[in-house]
């Protein structure tokens, strides 16, 4: 058996958790730069706002119907997520984080549990831990799973958990699940499904197994036999280091100053290193990017690019951020306002299985090593923006976030305080 456990709008019940006068009203939270609709409250969601409605025009139905706004604290969701993960650690032998909000557990040699308490238990559980409500579904896949604890968001009577086995439950859920919004049919293979007249779920479970292997390939086919509950997506709770690493931000407005645009790339630099480091890898080459408002059409253009090969494998902040300042500068161009930049670490190998170059200063590294991890150690103690080198400023990425909540769990000054009289 597997289980799904699913973060209920998850950036705007992060905020409630703080902000419990908000329960029961509507509340939306933006993306970068105050862009674009990211989450949405139930009562939003009545209102008519829609996932990815730019602000700029629901601004007037937000402040005509009350709605709380709120700029991304991703700092913030990122440590409300981990609390989450906790609690699901200690109720399943196995935890995949999956996304933000979402994590699959893996309940195998757990047969002889009540699987419908068992997922109300979990959910009550986060709740009650967290402040983060968590639809939990269990079923003999993952793909099942998936759709079951769909179901608890649809029907609150359920009670955040629901138990998807018997043949008959499951053809009656399918029969009447959309097609298009079964986890792993993409938009190419729904758009291929209307044209089949395969409106459902349980309508594509009824095609034959030629049909499917031959339209919707190996990926496709995986999806068909997990909805006739036939387990073949395989589980995974060690993640995979990434491949390449890659942090880009656009700006609240144009940079044309390098001494400033060289801050925010080398603060993108410094993000994606934690990264490198977090998942124990080395990087042999780095490269930088920055280009102009392309909706600006008045506006002269350009996009650079430059990468820049290391002359040996590194995860040294000092090292990689000064490489990404090399790099900005060799790109930049005066006279243009920069919107977008990013830094994107790439070929990438596992430290514990590099052997470094015999013509490199071993003393050097070892020191490099040294530092970096004292500078590791202190990011996880005092936060991210703590430590910083002279080279990344105040540590602020230049964003709009005019709606942003406090650092609730991440920043001492702004742990709430409680006066009791």
């Amino acid at each position: 058996m597997y289980a799904l456990a699913d973060c209920n709008n998850f950036f705007v019940s992060c905020e409630r958790v703080f902000r419990p006068d908000l329960n029961g009203k509507p509340v939306i939270v933006l993306s970068n730069n105050d862009g674009c609709t990211i989450s949405r409250s139930n009562e939003a969601k009545a209102l008519g706002i829609k996932m990815g409605d730019p602000y700029f025009k629901v601004k007037d139905l937000a402040e005509r119907c009350g709605v709380a706004v709120f700029s991304s604290n991703y700092a913030l969701y990122g440590d409300m997520s981990r609390r989450v993960q906790e609690v699901l650690r200690s109720y399943a032998p196995g935890v995949e984080q999956y996304s933000i909000d979402e994590a699959f557990l893996d309940l195998s040699g757990c047969e002889g549990l009540e699987f419908d308490a068992y997922a109300k238990a979990i959910s009550q559980a986060c709740l009650r831990l967290t402040g983060i409500p968590v639809s939990v579904g269990i079923a003999p896949t993952k793909t099942l799973a998936k759709i079951a604890s769909k179901l608890c968001k649809q029907y609150p009577k359920l009670r955040g958990g629901c138990y998807l086995h018997r043949p008959q439950d499951i053809e009656k859920v399918l029969r009447g699940f959309p097609a298009a919004d079964v986890w792993g049919i993409g938009r190419r293979s729904s758009a291929k499904l209307q044209k089949m007249s395969i409106r459902s779920a349980w309508d594509y479970t009824q095609l034959p197994e030629t049909t499917v292997r031959k339209l919707f390939a190996l990926p496709g086919f995986k999806t068909w036999k997990e909805l006739r509950g036939v387990p073949c997506i395989e589980f995974e709770d060690l993640i995979e280091p990434k491949q390449s690493i890659c942090v880009s931000r656009s700006f609240a407005r144009e940079i044309d100053d390098l001494p400033l645009l060289s801050e925010q790339v080398a603060n993108f630099a410094g993000s994606a290193v934690a990264k490198l480091r977090k998942q124990g890898s080395l990087a042999l080459e780095l490269a930088v990017f920055a280009f102009t408002n392309r909706f600006k059409e008045s506006a002269p253009q350009t996009y650079g690019s430059q990468l820049v090969v290391l002359p040996e494998a590194s995860s040294d902040y000092r090292t990689l951020i000064q490489a990404s300042l090399e790099a900005l500068k060799a790109l930049f161009r005066p006279g243009y306002g920069y919107k977008k930049a990013g830094v994107v670490i790439t070929r990438l190998v596992q430290a514990e299985d590099h052997t470094g170059s015999l013509f490199i200063d071993s003393e050097t590294q070892e020191r490099e090593g040294r530092l970096s991890s004292a500078i590791d150690a202190i990011h996880r103690s005092y936060g991210r923006e703590s430590l910083l080198l002279g080279t990344q400023g105040d540590g602020h990425i230049r964003m709009a976030r005019d709606h942003q909540s406090p650092h609730y769990t991440t920043l001492w000054e702004d742990i709430p305080r409680v006066k009791v009289k």
